[in-house]
């Protein structure tokens, strides 16, 4: 049962009266049976005993780490509140996305030529065996670039899962089309261990890898973007 895991202690959101904190199992008589009910704390200290049938009413909450969120109070009306406004967020969001998706869907991109044998080159050089997961987001992605619909894909994968790989072969089938990439990331040690793996990989073709981040001096920054803005 999903209340297994949960520790006294823990904040926890009940779909129709909002979030509290866990504070154990407890047991109650209700009409001469015994039960077993799941207890919530709330605002002034106010209880709430949720049968544990009725367990699934009740998540763990997720927030931001180290953010402590205000307990609800029972019976405001507050609760009903929240939930009305976030349902108004979301069907805001909705409707920006469909208006998004439906120009998108006849907005014109770029559609890239088939792979090169400087593609096939650089593909046959990986030093791994690809997982089958690599090469159908590969097929994938080179699909989504050859046709001229705006591509919006998302690549998920844990750490080691081969993305870089992924995305440098992208990249390159770009480059071999006349495009310059553009690849960005969250912190400066990542943009490094990129910058190496690419230099790396692509040391064979005829391509410039550069990196833009706090370890390039301004001088370095700014001929850099030039070179960007001259397509070199």
């Amino acid at each position: 049962a999903g209340y297994a895991d949960l520790e006294p202690g823990d904040w926890v959101v009940h779909v129709d009266h909002g979030i509290g904190k866990y504070a154990g199992l407890v047991q109650r008589i209700q009409d001469g049976v015994q039960q077993e009910y799941l207890c919530v704390t709330y605002a002034d200290e106010d209880q709430l005993f949720v049968p544990i049938h009725h367990a699934d009413r009740l998540t763990r909450y997720v927030g931001a780490d180290g953010y402590a969120p205000a307990l609800s109070r029972l019976g405001s009306g507050s609760w009903s509140a929240t939930k009305q406004k976030v349902r108004e967020a979301v069907q805001e969001v909705a409707g920006e996305l469909l208006e998004l998706y439906a120009q998108r869907q006849v907005a014109e991109g770029y559609a890239f030529q088939p792979d090169t044998p400087w593609q096939r080159e650089l593909e046959a050089s990986f030093p791994y065996i690809e997982t089958e997961d690599q090469l159908q987001a590969l097929t994938e992605i080179k699909s989504d670039m050859e046709t001229a619909r705006p591509m919006d894909r998302l690549l998920c994968g844990d750490v080691g899962y081969g993305k870089t790989e992924v995305m440098l072969r992208a990249a390159f089938k770009a480059v071999m089309d006349g495009k310059q990439v553009a690849v960005l990331v969250p912190t400066t040690v990542l943009a490094q261990q990129h910058f190496d793996t690419f230099r790396s990989r692509l040391a064979t073709f005829p391509v410039r890898v550069e990196m833009l981040s706090r370890f390039r001096t301004p001088q370095q920054q700014d001929i850099i973007i030039k070179d960007l803005r001259q397509g070199n």
